[in-house]
């Protein structure tokens, strides 16, 4: 069951991180931007695997509402972006657009917005004013280091969970944000997006080929490798306090065995002299001890699954503070073969043991 938990965080993690982070960011290795024509764009969507792409600026601005001011992360982009990032099914408020009626428009994450106290009006649109860093601007006295733009916003996202672009990201299109910044045909970086069954890491060699070595391609799990390893080694660590929990649990069989023996030790010495096989007492009571595990791990593989099918059936458990979100729960048959190897193996261990110091202990004549 706990395994089962982790694969589902592990599982919301990976949707957190894929949806609005592109399947592979390409950007260039010797500085934060390149020209358009650095990387042959044509050639790179002729690559097998590759569904499509979108050109990026991204850079840190400054929001404002009213006398509200927020530093936000500005990403300007294509319009393939909004489907790439399967924008629609996470919209809270307004529409997924980043034109209308030919006017550019903006998405705010759902927090950045809450921060500025802004909202998303029935008939009319909320306005922002972005202030973005003059490109190459001489700092002087009294003059104004940024450029303004104030711009409609069409509406509110969220990807649950994901403070990151819910408190921080703003989507404008790609003019936008070239104007802004004074970027005639540079860059920050291009977005990706593979083939539904084709694996991101299989591609970028490919892209190599087609960016040269002065740019390098990233999966959304590199970009954001501390979360995932992180993610991965919380599910080992589990594993492994399971483990030491069973091995506290099996003193209560080394317990129950040892009883057993004692009870029924005068009995065996009749049924040795009756002729019965040192061999064939053993196993008697290594059979004993495999039963008494098999039930554990019977009944506790039962109660486990029956607790993961009604939470992924009836949602009953809410995570805290994820806004009515249920915690996630993903059954994996690797994880049920692991617990039952692991517990298996150790059954016998625990149950061999005891037994044949028990034998040799009381019977010292018997060979096995």
């Amino acid at each position: 069951m706990l395994l089962s938990a982790f694969n589902g965080i592990e599982s919301l993690i990976e949707r957190m991180y894929s949806d609005f982070d592109a399947d592979l960011t390409i950007r260039y290795t010797g500085g934060k931007t390149f020209p358009e024509d650095a990387i042959d764009l044509k050639e790179l969507l002729q690559i097998e695997g590759v569904m499509t792409f979108s050109r990026a600026v991204e850079e840190t601005v400054v929001l404002k509402h009213e006398k509200k001011w927020v530093n936000a992360q500005l990403i300007a982009v294509d319009r393939d972006f909004l489907r790439m990032s399967r924008m629609q099914h996470h919209m809270v408020d307004g529409v997924p657009e980043l034109f209308n009626h030919g006017q550019p428009m903006m998405l705010v994450g759902a927090t950045l917005l809450d921060k500025l106290g802004g909202f998303i009006p029935e008939r009319s649109f909320e306005q922002l004013i972005v202030f973005a860093p003059k490109r190459e601007a001489k700092m002087k006295l009294g003059a104004n280091p940024f450029r303004q733009k104030i711009m409609n916003v069409s509406g509110r996202m969220n990807f649950n969970g994901n403070r990151e672009v819910n408190g921080e990201k703003a989507v404008v299109p790609l003019e936008v944000g070239r104007e802004l910044l004074n970027y005639e045909n540079d860059l920050t970086a291009i977005y990706v997006q593979v083939k539904d069954g084709v694996d991101p890491m299989d591609l970028k060699e490919e892209i190599r080929k087609v960016t040269g070595p002065s740019f390098e391609a990233k999966t959304n799990m590199e970009k954001n490798e501390l979360i995932f390893k992180t993610s991965k080694s919380e599910k080992l660590i589990v594993l492994v306090i399971l483990v030491f929990i069973f091995i506290l649990a099996a003193f209560n069989l080394i317990a129950s065995i040892t009883m057993l023996f004692v009870e029924k030790r005068d009995n065996l010495s009749t049924m040795i002299s009756f002729g019965a096989e040192r061999s064939f007492v053993f196993r008697i009571f290594l059979f004993e001890g495999l039963l008494i595990c098999a039930r554990g791990i019977f009944y506790g593989l039962l109660i486990g699954y029956l607790v993961c099918f009604v939470q992924i059936k009836w949602e009953l458990l809410m995570m805290p503070g994820a806004a009515g979100l249920p915690f996630p729960v993903r059954l994996s048959v690797i994880d049920a073969g692991v617990i039952i190897g692991l517990v298996t193996g150790l059954s016998l261990l625990f149950s061999y043991v005891p037994v044949r110091f028990l034998m040799r202990r009381n019977f010292e004549h018997i060979t096995f």
